[in-house]
């Protein structure tokens, strides 16, 4: 008898653990549902990329032999879940079991075993092998250690898999090259030009479908130009390898006002919904520098990001369990400000962002962490409201990856168990990383008072308010006994930073 195999939309790849074993008779499922579509309101062009890339990996299937049965968001009779489409499916007999690639969410994993409980065949869930680092192997890793921290568990992974290693020592002669990350665009130095990719007919009719279903979702299709194909995430890896990642090295930090992409690569998006392997991605970029094509800097600093970072935070989440996200140790109480989404504010490094982030669905990870992570932070703003921003607004987002990095990292609000101290920054962090300063409506320099930057107004008043959880913290000792040198009037810098919070628009929270 044969198997009935479902294919999410996030699991894009021809080596699929549930597709390894296809044999003649079976049948791929795969369904546009509006429960994914609408458990948070993804920015359009995030639907879009998702929707035609789906579209073609079923046509590619297809192309293969594979039988697919494909349900599109506007099929009337679309039932609305994966789970339901599953169910429907099996009900007309002739399979002898599901089998699915777990999934990358906790809410996703509760559904497929509640699937097991009423499917009338059995469910067989296998590992998502995709990914470089097994779950298994991560809780291995982890078991006895207080803190979690990625440097140790990235040595760990360029000794698995060989990458940048001469023999057992790390290429270059150390491990990272993170101080040399983190330079300042210079004046004069023009970002490069970046492959486009236009949407073919096929994807230009799924943007009209989702301007027609989803016309109230953040941001805007008019710059569309994503990756939903292998072939054409192939081209943006080649374009990357060969034109950006030479001088990726020396201004991943970087940030400059009107230029989303400088020289990262926008291949987040294509790795996480499967149309490039994250392992083959890190291999290339270490044989252009291994060919001398590219500096070590560059090469180090974007694997990093991907064996690393990527497989560190999938790690952590899945680790942390599904209460993760409910952990708010900083008793953070206020609203995410309007402009979040309206991008209507004068601080010119967030309009600037937050504009980006409208238009294409991406900010790079600085702009992610130290302009809208660091000033809700310091805003003290509620972790259920940012987390569902940075869900809403990013084509990349997925929780398995959003949420350790917005919830651990940028909010620090799972109390310490990924970064070993808040990310918070003043205002000369972002002068010093950008030409944001230069044309804002505040003063970088003013410490208080209206006119002053409010990452100023706030910073201090953040150690202030969180003293008591973060004062033993060895790596705030330095800010903390400058606070206690500077002599200052707590209650007074208090009252600006409440008065900074109130004209931003983080009120207090209605509690239910």
């Amino acid at each position: 008898m044969p198997t009935l195999r479902l294919v999410l939309g996030d699991q894009l790849s021809d080596n699929l653990s549930s597709l390894t074993d296809w044999a003649a008779g079976d049948l791929v499922l795969m369904a546009e549902v509006a429960d994914e579509a609408a458990y948070v309101p993804h920015h359009k062009q995030k639907l879009a990329m998702v929707f035609a890339a789906m579209r073609r990996f079923a046509g590619r299937l297809t192309a293969r032999g594979i039988a697919v049965r494909y349900v599109r968001l506007d099929d009337p009779a679309n039932t609305g879940a994966l789970t339901s489409e599953a169910l429907r499916e099996l009900a007309g007999g002739g399979f002898e079991r599901l089998v699915v690639t777990e999934a990358g969410e906790w809410r996703l994993a509760q559904a497929f075993e509640d699937l097991k409980l009423t499917s009338p065949v059995p469910v067989e869930v296998r590992p998502d092998t995709r990914f470089i680092c097994s779950r298994p192997q991560f809780e291995a890793w982890a078991e006895g250690r207080s803190e979690l921290r990625m440097e140790f568990f990235y040595r760990v992974m360029r000794r698995a898999t060989g990458l940048l290693m001469d023999g057992d020592k790390p290429a270059g002669g150390q491990w990272n090259f993170d101080h040399e990350n983190r330079k300042r665009l210079p004046k004069g130095v023009r970002p490069p030009d970046r492959l486009v990719i236009p949407p073919a007919e096929d994807v230009r009719e799924v943007l009209a479908m989702v301007t027609a279903r989803f016309p109230d979702n953040f941001g805007s299709l008019e710059t569309f130009g994503w990756a939903t194909s292998h072939e054409e995430a192939e081209r943006l890896l080649d374009h990357f390898i060969a034109d950006i990642l030479p001088s990726f090295g020396d201004w991943q930090d970087a940030m400059k006002g009107g230029a989303p992409f400088l020289w990262h690569a926008r291949l987040s998006a294509a790795i996480n919904i499967g149309l490039l392997d994250a392992l083959e991605v890190c291999r290339r970029a270490e044989a252009a520098y291994r060919a001398g094509l590219v500096p070590i800097a560059s090469a180090e600093g974007f694997i990093r990001q991907i064996l690393g970072w990527r497989e560190y935070v999938r790690g952590v989440y899945w680790l942390a369990g599904p209460d993760y996200l409910a952990r708010n140790a900083l008793a953070a109480d206020r609203r995410l400000p309007e402009f979040y989404w309206s991008a209507e504010t004068e601080m010119a490094c967030v309009r600037d962002v937050v504009t980006m982030t409208a238009r294409h669905a991406y900010a790079h990870h600085i702009q992610r962490l130290m302009v809208t992570g660091n000033l809700a932070l310091l805003l003290g703003v509620h972790p259920d409201e940012v987390n569902l921003w940075y869900m809403s607004v990013y084509v990349d987002a997925f929780e398995w990856v959003e949420a350790p990095n917005t919830h651990g990292m940028a909010l620090f609000a799972d109390g310490g168990l990924m970064a070993s101290k808040p990310y918070a920054a003043s205002g000369a962090y972002i002068s010093r990383m950008s030409d944001y300063c230069g044309g804002c409506a505040y003063d970088v320099a003013q410490k208080r008072g209206e006119g002053a930057c409010p990452f100023n107004r706030l910073y201090w008043a953040f150690l202030i308010r969180n003293r008591a959880r973060l004062k033993d913290n060895p790596r705030l000792a330095m800010p903390y006994r400058t606070l206690a040198k500077m002599g200052a009037d707590e209650a007074e810098i208090l009252a600006d930073a409440e008065a900074a919070r109130v004209m931003l628009g983080a009120t207090l929270r209605e509690v239910d």
